[in-house]
């Protein structure tokens, strides 16, 4: 099922009115659509960076073990696995723009509920659907990202990608400031989804307007898509994905876990808890709105191998010095190596010379999307057997596998 069928006809409103609205403010159509677009971006990322922030309040509240926890982390992977036969052919056949909206919306209510949500079985069912619109919103929004992309003819994926994980850190630290107020997580996220409604009210408008695709057509495209899909005619969009793997498994690792290995293994005191993931978030957010530059620097290859290496230097000095500042500036190397895999990557899929864009980052993303989703679960599961830094340890073999696949390929980022 390809990410990216669409039918691209209009903007919102014509370029004349888009001058003539935004003439006092000296900004442009483009400039304005660029924004709205990256604000979704942005929202997305808070909203899963609030929830983040409250895994560690939400284990203690309710009693949960490592295991009870990677158990629960699985309601959102199964939500977004069950939402992909549909979220593509939804925001084909309906537009874009209009399921980011709603997608977003949706999104951010389902983490009031986890907020609101007293036993395990309704935290649960709350995560599913969490997980189930996230993967709407993911689709559309990024559709959009590639619609605008388009629209101004020049690059701006990576800084696209850099918004959102600006807010992830705009959301970890929101989330401190809930924590140092002794506000429930409930409370926080009715906050946090007023913010997305006003993302929404000042913006929906200008996203890129795609018109309906008619069923017949739909399934026309999909058919031929699809053929397309599972004959990979170019076997390094396979390694581009098990790079990505290895990447977002990394990532999404210190997206769950980075809190609770601070109130555990770190033993932190409460208002600091945050830190570890708020570092992480910092550098991770600064090394995609770089990694364009690093990479003409530098070249594409050179920075993911070092990269790889970052990510494991940076997992295993967690691991072997478990102490607040060591552990702090550990974080913070583990994001800034992060940052730079998913963009560089998904970059080159775009490029390839024997499978169209589209159908190259449904491969890539697909592949890597599993180890952003399967990652963080099995972790409780490990650290429930042994220890939550045995389970970092193993992690931190990912960061080497990147760094030993980009230098055994022989090809050109």
């Amino acid at each position: 099922m390809p990410l990216f069928n669409y039918r691209f006809i209009e903007l919102i409103a014509s370029k004349t009115k888009f001058k003539k609205r935004f003439k006092n403010l000296g900004l442009s159509a483009q400039h304005r659509i660029l924004l709205a677009t990256a604000l979704f971006f942005f929202g997305m990322g808070f909203c899963f960076a609030s929830w983040a922030s409250r895994i560690p309040d939400i284990k203690t509240f309710l009693n949960l073990s490592e295991a009870d926890l990677g158990s629960l982390l699985f309601a959102i992977p199964v939500g977004q696995i069950l939402a992909m036969p549909f979220s593509g052919k939804v925001v084909t056949r309906y537009g874009s723009n209009k399921i980011a909206i709603f997608g977003l919306l949706l999104y951010a209510f389902f983490l009031i509920i986890a907020g609101f949500s007293d036993t395990v079985y309704s935290l649960a069912l709350s995560l599913f659907f969490f997980g189930f619109f996230g993967n709407f919103c993911n689709i559309a929004v990024n559709t959009q990202g590639v619609v605008t992309q388009q629209l101004l003819n020049k690059p701006i994926m990576g800084s696209f990608h850099g918004s959102w994980s600006l807010a992830g850190f705009s959301g970890a630290l929101f989330g401190l400031f809930m924590i140092s107020l002794h506000l429930r997580p409930f409370v926080h996220f009715i906050l946090v989804f007023l913010i997305i409604v006003l993302i929404v009210l000042f913006n929906g408008s200008w996203l890129v307007k795609s018109k309906k695709v008619k069923k017949e057509d739909q399934t026309d495209s999909a058919s031929k898509n699809s053929s397309s899909f599972f004959k990979i005619s170019d076997s390094n969009l396979i390694w581009f994905g098990i790079i990505c793997f290895c990447g977002m498994a990394s990532e999404g690792i210190m997206f769950d876990w980075s809190g609770v290995y601070f109130k555990e293994i770190i033993k932190a005191p409460e208002n600091l808890v945050i830190l570890g993931y708020t570092s992480f978030m910092i550098t991770m957010a600064s090394g995609r709105f770089l990694s364009d530059y690093l990479v003409v620097k530098f070249g594409s290859k050179k920075v993911l191998i070092y990269s790889g290496i970052a990510i494991s230097t940076g997992l295993y000095i967690a691991v072997l010095l478990p102490h607040l500042i060591s552990c702090t500036l550990a974080f913070m190397l583990v994001g800034f190596g992060v940052a730079n895999v998913v963009p560089i990557m998904f970059n080159a899929a775009g490029r390839s010379e024997k499978v169209a864009p589209g159908i190259a980052l449904t491969i890539v993303s697909s592949i890597s999307f599993l180890g952003f989703l399967i990652g963080p679960p099995v972790i409780g599961f490990i650290a429930e057997a042994t220890s939550l830094k045995y389970s970092f340890a193993l992690i931190g073999i990912f960061g080497f596998l990147i760094a030993l696949i980009v230098s055994r390929l022989k090809i050109s980022f």
